[in-house]
């Protein structure tokens, strides 16, 4: 065989080899462009959490990042870059930055257009106030699995404090029983810890006043004294039913319907004062959630009694005119449920032209209800005025008056800075940053 033939039998393989590379490359960033013009077309560019910026100079367009992505479609390769092309999937899982290879992306809550009020948190969940730390969705980790990651790994910096085990005060209180809390408890269990969890509602925090049914997503994850937990896609009930579980089987002790008035802070600790006692302690893990205080309409007739704040069942609705009032997942969450109950006629209310703060599939489900004549979506409107019967709504200038038995408003809470400041915790708003 002489050289040419040669040459072309070993370099044939080679080149069809690098030609099927190129085609997939050209393949996937093709798919990357549409799914970012598509975003910016619907307007859906801004994350709702915690999400990554890549710094073009290091990213060596591995993909690394983009494979790592549980969500498979909030990152793509275009320009042999990285790109975050569908920036409301992202729901903050963190995987990408722990994937990269040359640390080329960075984790920030906000972006320039939307801040995000944030506690002060070192990496060791302790905040401005020596000996007091946050954990969970109150320091912006709303996600399950990384809420229960952060109680279990504040707990473990709190153990490592001075005058933990000695003296007649308490090593900790833990504020809030949902993910990051119940967490904590139970790592405070294991390492033998003198605590007291306060919680001021039930088990669950913020996930036991989600929807009935509502999907839950979580990924495995490992609970101090269980074990890893290998849940992946499961309903509210089936995660609190295995909480309740292990609550019971463990013997975790939640101090229920007490809520915290103030921390006072003294030389070795705190006093931690509540509706019903005072507890001293040496430390305090906050693991409440964001919401605080619901954001009110402030419209005349808000008042009354068929305006609530959160949806319990959806079945309550049956036959009802339902408006609900919001653009994030608790809203759309809301809006679908009750519109798959008979008879009711349900309406949602944004003020913006999209919901760009809402995860793809409540989106899914929207656009799905609206299909089948379930659900009436009006963007760019705003409630004016909530009668007995009846509601006013204002749409790019021109006022409707809907039939109405139910007002759901879904608009988020505000944060509970006073109650942060009061304790000494300094809070401060992200624009992008880290």
């Amino acid at each position: 065989m002489d050289d040419t033939l040669l040459w072309s039998f070993y370099a044939s393989p080679l080149l069809a080899i690098l030609g099927w590379y190129i085609y997939r490359y050209q393949n996937h960033e093709r798919v990357s462009i549409t799914t970012r013009d598509e975003a910016i077309k619907s307007g859906l560019t801004e994350p709702a959490s915690l999400h990554p910026v890549i710094n073009p100079v290091k990213c060596i367009g591995c993909g690394s990042c983009v494979a790592a992505c549980p969500e498979h479609n909030v990152l793509g390769l275009i320009n042999k870059r990285s790109h975050l092309i569908n920036p409301s999937h992202c729901i903050g899982h963190g995987a990408c930055e722990r994937a990269c290879p040359v640390q080329a992306i960075t984790l920030v809550f906000g972006t320039e257009k939307r801040g995000i009020d944030i506690p002060s948190v070192n990496p060791d969940f302790q905040t401005n106030v020596p000996g007091m730390f946050i954990a969970g969705e109150l320091g912006g980790m709303g996600l399950i699995r990384n809420a229960i990651t952060q109680g279990t790994q504040a707990l473990e910096s709190i153990r490592k404090l001075d005058g933990i085990g000695r003296g007649d005060r308490l090593d900790v209180i833990i504020v809030g029983a949902g993910p990051a809390g119940f967490a904590a408890s139970l790592g405070a269990m294991q390492h033998k810890l003198r605590y007291t969890t306060i919680e001021q509602d039930s088990l669950g925090g913020t996930v036991a006043h989600f929807p009935r049914g509502k999907v839950v997503m979580t990924a495995p994850v490992n609970l101090p004294l269980v074990g890893k937990v290998k849940f992946t896609e499961t309903s509210k009930e089936a995660l609190l039913g295995f909480w309740q579980k292990v609550e019971r089987e463990k013997g975790v002790k939640i101090n229920y319907q007490e809520r915290v008035e103030d921390i006072v802070r003294e030389e070795h600790g705190f006093t931690v004062r509540t509706n019903k006692t005072s507890y001293r302690t040496r430390a305090v893990l906050l693991t409440i959630g964001r919401r605080g205080t619901p954001r009110t309409l402030d419209v005349p007739g808000e008042e009354q009694a068929k305006v609530v704040y959160r949806l319990i069942d959806a079945e309550q609705y049956r036959g009802q005119h339902v408006l609900v009032v919001g653009g994030g997942d608790s809203a759309l969450e809301a809006a679908t449920s009750i519109a798959e109950q008979p008879g009711t006629t349900v309406t949602l209310s944004y003020r913006s032209g999209s919901f760009n703060r809402a995860k793809e599939k409540n989106r899914q489900k929207v656009d799905a209800a609206v299909a089948a004549g379930r659900l009436k979506v009006m963007f760019n409107s705003g409630v004016k005025h909530i009668h007995s019967k009846t509601v006013d709504i204002e749409q790019e200038g021109t006022l409707h008056s809907l039939p109405n038995d139910a007002i759901i408003v879904s608009a988020g809470g505000i944060l509970p800075t006073p109650f942060l400041k009061q304790i000494g915790i300094e809070v401060e708003t992200k624009y992008g940053t880290a």
